[in-house]
């Protein structure tokens, strides 16, 4: 987990975009990296981050995941590489995660259908996006400061996938500064109605929540899944 951690690390940094804690050193079972001792935020920085994470995503492959299997939390996050995002997202993402659920007796076959359901519409509902460099796992707690006050995120799930999942993740637990989202569109432009899109990429973490910590979040799967029927 931790070596796959600074793989994650070492990809980001060097994508040009927000600052990540430097790695110093990794073990089997521990991960000595940088304290950035975070101090207040800056004024500016949700417009910042906004604009770094916009460049992050500039970093491209023309292929969707990483270069190893990693974690979303505790849960392995299967990377294989894929030339199509559709069938990357469907497979590697949305399914493998509904299965696991199944298996765990969180979700039950009817329920397991409409997530392949979904996974099949997700040409007609999503619009084609490049496989760009994401965090992975951007949500409030992991967005943090460094000594300046500049933003600078911890945690990541690394991957290449679609730009609009990392916009989504961000939106999940309370979203982040309207100022964040104008500056991340106003440096990379996004299809019209991508909020209306976001239901579709959070499935994916809801249903992480739902393996990890239980039936507290079925509900939420539940409802995008009738949505989306």
């Amino acid at each position: 987990m931790f070596a796959r951690e600074a793989e994650g690390l070492a990809a980001l940094s060097a994508a040009g975009g927000p600052r990540y804690p430097r790695v110093f050193l990794v073990g089997e079972d521990f991960l000595l990296q940088e304290d950035l001792q975070p101090a207040g935020r800056a004024a500016d920085y949700w417009q910042t981050l906004g604009r770094q994470l916009a460049a992050q995503h500039d970093h491209t492959s023309e292929r969707f995941g990483f270069e190893a299997d990693n974690y979303l939390g505790s849960t392995p996050q299967p990377n294989g590489w894929m030339a199509d995002g559709y069938a990357f997202f469907a497979e590697r993402r949305l399914l493998f995660q509904a299965r696991l659920a199944r298996d765990k007796g969180l979700l039950d076959v009817s329920e397991v259908q409409q997530v392949e359901a979904l996974a099949a519409r997700l040409p007609e509902l999503v619009p084609p996006q490049p496989a760009a460099l994401l965090h992975g796992d951007l949500w409030g707690g992991n967005a943090i400061s460094d000594p300046q006050g500049q933003p600078a995120l911890i945690d990541p799930a690394a991957h290449y996938g679609w730009p609009e999942a990392e916009l989504g993740m961000t939106q999940l637990f309370g979203g982040f500064a309207s100022d964040f989202y104008a500056a991340y569109e106003a440096a990379h432009s996004l299809e019209p109605g991508w909020r209306e899109r976001l239901d579709i990429y959070n499935l994916y973490h809801l249903l992480n929540h739902l393996n990890l910590f239980g039936r507290s979040y079925h509900g939420r799967v539940a409802a995008i899944l009738r949505s989306f029927s």
